[in-house]
């Protein structure tokens, strides 16, 4: 029973490790981490990325999105010492208009 659940947990990481995977060279070399100050900076002055959205992952840790208008967006998270680490970054980002009834 145990082996099955490894084996399901397993087919469900795989699949999305792959599709989440950066596929540029550049995107692989940026996946790193640093006090939140140096990456902040880092993705203001090469790529003119802001903060675009913020959400609450748990007690200790924050999700931040930071895109700029040419469209590249990274993704990085913030623990509670300050530790920025890069997750994702891509092309083609798109903000959404806020759905009618849904408060922003």
């Amino acid at each position: 029973m145990v082996r099955g659940m490894i084996y399901g947990l397993l087919a469900v990481i795989l699949p999305t490790l792959v599709i989440a995977h950066p596929h540029s060279a550049a995107s692989q070399t940026m996946r790193s981490c640093a006090g939140r100050p140096e990456i902040v900076n880092f993705l203001d002055k090469n790529f003119a990325e802001k903060l675009t959205a913020v959400g609450l992952i748990n007690q200790n840790a924050i999700l931040e999105v930071y895109a700029a208008e040419s469209g590249t967006w990274t993704l990085i998270v913030t623990d509670v010492h300050g530790v920025s680490c890069i997750l994702l970054s891509g092309d083609s980002w798109d903000t959404m208009p806020a759905l009618p009834g849904i408060a922003t």
